[in-house]
């Protein structure tokens, strides 16, 4: 693999799971901050990107907001496309601030919001909801009774790796409400989506992008999509055994991001 200019690194299951770095992948940023652009991308919308700052610099990591791309960037880019004014987000307290300091002509409504007219309502939004309770489940399925309200999901990850194992992610959710309202996203954001890398293609030449991650089916998938190499790192979800079924190899499978050094050299 000839040297990279631009590195787009998932997160969780590449440079850290849970709250463990992983062997070598910080590192390797660090040793390597000064000599490529190193992007951080992660379809977690439980977090604001704000906290993925604190969470890196904790690592000796020196990234600053602009280097951390999130499906909150196209997600808030389409809410004002259509002309939104009104959303009921299923979302955490963290997102929820996030989105309304990014959307602030946009009123939006959530679970510390109980009260308002649902007929004004004219999206649901569903994010990665680690403080999800019934009550949300029951009000965003209520809404999505009215086909006019729109349909709009962050990410469509099945589970979020963890220490502990595997932990229901949006995509779980959104097969409980498929059962429930009989209804799919109208649109879902974040990886495998190439929107989610739009501003890095307007800024480097694909042929000069990698994107790193540990998923076969948001992170192999967004770089096929976007058109750019990818390295497939097993320490997080992917497994070696997972090889052998892919119609499409990734350009270089690594351990973990540390072993990295030698294609840069």
């Amino acid at each position: 693999m000839k040297a990279k200019s631009c590195f787009v690194l998932d997160l969780d299951g590449t440079v850290y799971l849970g709250q463990q770095p992983i062997e070598g992948a910080v590192a390797f940023v660090r040793r390597h901050w000064e000599d490529v652009a190193f992007h951080f991308l992660s379809n977690n919308t439980s977090k604001s990107p704000e906290n993925y700052v604190q969470r890196l610099r904790a690592m000796g990591i020196p990234v600053t907001p602009d280097r951390i791309l999130s499906p909150l960037d196209p997600l808030q880019a389409y809410v004002r496309e259509q002309g939104l004014r009104r959303v009921y987000a299923v979302a955490n307290a963290a997102f929820l601030a996030c989105l309304r300091e990014r959307l602030p002509d946009v009123t939006v409504y959530g679970g510390d919001t109980p009260d308002f007219p649902d007929e004004d309502m004219e999206a649901v939004i569903l994010a990665y909801d680690t403080e999800l309770t019934y009550a949300k489940l029951a009000r965003s399925a209520l809404l999505l009774q009215r086909p006019e309200v729109a349909f709009l999901a962050t990410h469509p990850d099945l589970v979020c790796p963890s220490e502990a194992g595997p932990l229901p992610d949006v995509g779980s959710f959104l097969a409980l409400y498929e059962t429930a309202t009989g209804r799919r996203p109208d649109r879902i954001f974040g990886k495998p989506d190439p929107a989610v890398l739009a501003p890095l293609l307007a800024r480097y030449p694909r042929s000069e992008m990698v994107m790193v991650g540990d998923r076969l089916s948001t992170d192999k998938l967004l770089a096929e999509n976007a058109g750019i190499d990818f390295i497939l790192v097993l320490s997080g979800e992917a497994r070696r055994a997972d090889l052998p079924g892919l119609q499409r190899q990734p350009t270089l499978v690594l351990d973990h991001l540390g072993l990295l050094d030698a294609p840069l050299s």
